[in-house]
C-alpha cells in the first residue's frame, strides 16, 4: 500500500519537473485559448462524403487496381453497419499469370479472350470476404452484374445490388440477371451520386493546419 503511494508521488514529482521544464523554455504546445478560439472549427464538415458515395468510391478504388486493359471494374460489400466486409476486382485466378493469359476481348477462338479465365469484381469480393458470410449485405459495383455473378450474389445471401452503369442492360446476360434477382428477392437499383467527381489528392494532408491533436 505504502509502495504503491511513493511510486504516486514519484509521478507527480517528475509531472511537476516536466512542467518546470517546460515554463523555462520559449516553445510552448500549442493549446487554443479563449483569445484564438475562434480560429478553431466548433462544427462538423458540411462537405464530407456520406457513406453510399464512400461505398461506391472504394468499388472505383478498388477496380484501379484490374490488370485488365479494356475493363476495369470494382465490388464493395457492406454489412448492415456500414462496415466493409468484401472488396474485389476484376482480374485472373491466383496462381495465373496476368501476363501469359489473353486480355482481349475478340478473337477466331474464344480460348484466345479473357472470358474463360478472368474473374469478375463480384466473384472476388465475396471470396475475399472478412466475415463468416455476407447474408443481407449490400454490394455496390460499378457495373450491373451478368447472369454468373448474379447466381454468386443469390447464393451468397446478398440482399441488394447498388450499380453505376447499366451499359449492357439489353444483352441475354443482363436480362437472366435480373429474372434471377426478381425471383430470389434481391433488390437492385442505380445509383445516383450526389457528386460526380471525388478526387484523391496525396499532397492534401501537407496543406492543412498543423495540430497537436486530430
Amino acid at each position: 500500500m505504502f509502495r504503491g503511494f511513493k511510486i504516486q508521488c514519484g509521478w507527480v514529482e517528475l509531472e511537476n519537473r516536466l512542467t518546470k521544464m517546460l515554463l523555462s523554455t520559449s516553445v510552448l504546445p500549442w493549446f487554443p485559448s479563449r483569445s484564438n478560439m475562434s480560429e478553431v472549427s466548433c462544427k462538423k464538415r458540411d462537405d464530407y462524403l456520406e457513406w453510399p458515395e464512400y461505398f461506391m468510391a472504394v468499388a472505383f478504388l478498388s477496380a484501379q487496381r484490374s490488370k485488365d486493359p479494356n475493363s476495369q471494374v470494382g465490388a464493395c460489400i457492406v454489412n448492415s453497419e456500414n462496415k466493409i466486409v468484401g472488396i474485389g476486382y476484376n482480374g485472373m485466378p491466383n496462381g495465373c499469370s496476368d501476363d501469359l493469359l489473353p486480355w482481349r476481348r475478340t478473337a477466331e477462338n474464344k480460348l484466345d479472350t479473357k472470358y474463360p479465365y478472368v474473374c469478375h469484381a463480384e466473384l472476388n469480393a465475396i471470396m475475399n470476404k472478412n466475415s463468416t458470410d455476407v447474408k443481407g449485405c449490400t454490394m455496390y459495383v460499378a457495373l450491373f452484374p451478368c447472369n454468373e455473378c448474379a447466381k454468386l450474389i443469390i447464393q451468397a445471401g446478398i440482399r441488394e445490388v447498388i450499380f453505376m452503369s447499366d451499359k449492357y442492360h439489353d444483352s441475354d446476360e443482363a436480362t437472366a440477371a435480373r429474372l434471377m434477382f426478381d425471383m430470389a428477392g434481391v433488390a437492385f437499383r442505380k445509383f445516383i451520386p450526389k457528386c460526380s467527381k471525388i478526387v484523391i489528392d496525396f499532397d492534401s494532408i501537407n496543406s492543412r493546419p498543423s495540430q497537436m491533436l486530430q
